[in-house]
């Protein structure tokens, strides 16, 4: 079953189609054919504003769970025999600070329906019924809608358009791993009583924002360009966040 056949979502792909199409246009005299690659940047910079209160929580609720790790402690030494019971008291010191533990998720579940309207902008044929005139447009000469193993596949000259998907692998690789150093240097230190095993799931676990670079290599351009422009965004905007909402010492 193609999603994208429904009613409603065909009927949002639309207006997103639109959208893009007229920031398109708007930009043509300034940037030329570089027009749609700025409108997909535009539309990723529209989205990530709009996202602001949510970085503030998150980064509130990354405070507030540092503040809470003693008492979380406290309550595993207490009450770790019984899970239930465990679970339920986690739950009411949270709703007391009124915080949440899946704050972190957010952003990323909230992003995840643009994804994938950008992703459908750049891959099919027809939208709603009329041709998709964005698969004819190109960020340096590179179809934008066109992955990299299709680009490499194509039987065209991949040399020097590659450049284009390396060069934002690369960002987008590079921004990774200092959120990564960032996230560790900003974790609470784990208990004295944590198993092993699970320190070693942890230290796994924290290099998946690099499968972003895996994902974004297999998406049409238009996605990875969003990838790299939101996900350098997320990096400079925690870093500002957690410097203006940091807490008083003392």
């Amino acid at each position: 079953m193609d999603i994208y056949s429904l009613a409603p979502v065909a009927t949002v792909l639309d207006l997103a189609y639109t959208l893009v199409n007229a920031l398109a246009h708007a930009l043509t005299p300034l940037s030329g054919g570089l027009s749609a690659a700025l409108a997909v940047v535009a539309v990723t910079i529209v989205v990530r504003l709009l996202l602001i209160p949510v970085g503030v929580s998150q980064v509130r609720a990354e405070f507030t769970r540092r503040r809470l790790a003693p008492k979380l402690r406290d309550l595993r030494s207490r009450y770790g025999k019984n899970p239930e019971l465990l679970q339920r008291k986690t739950v009411e010191l949270y709703a007391e600070e009124k915080a949440s533990p899946l704050a972190g998720c957010l952003p990323t579940l909230l992003q995840a329906p643009v994804l994938s309207v950008l992703y459908g902008l750049f891959v099919l044929a027809t939208i709603d019924g009329h041709p998709n005139g964005l698969l004819t447009e190109t960020l340096l000469s590179v179809p934008l809608g066109a992955s990299l193993p299709s680009f490499l596949g194509a039987g065209v000259a991949a040399w020097p358009g590659v450049l284009v998907y390396l060069v934002l692998l690369a960002g987008i690789a590079a921004v990774a791993a200092v959120s990564r150093v960032h996230a560790l240097r900003n974790a609470e230190p784990p208990a004295e009583d944590t198993p092993e095993a699970v320190l070693r799931m942890t230290r796994a676990l924290s290099w998946a924002p690099l499968v972003t670079v895996v994902f974004a290599a297999l998406v049409p351009l238009a996605a990875t360009l969003y990838l790299a422009v939101t996900t350098t965004w997320t990096l400079l905007e925690r870093a500002i966040l957690r410097r203006r909402l940091r807490p008083a010492a003392g």
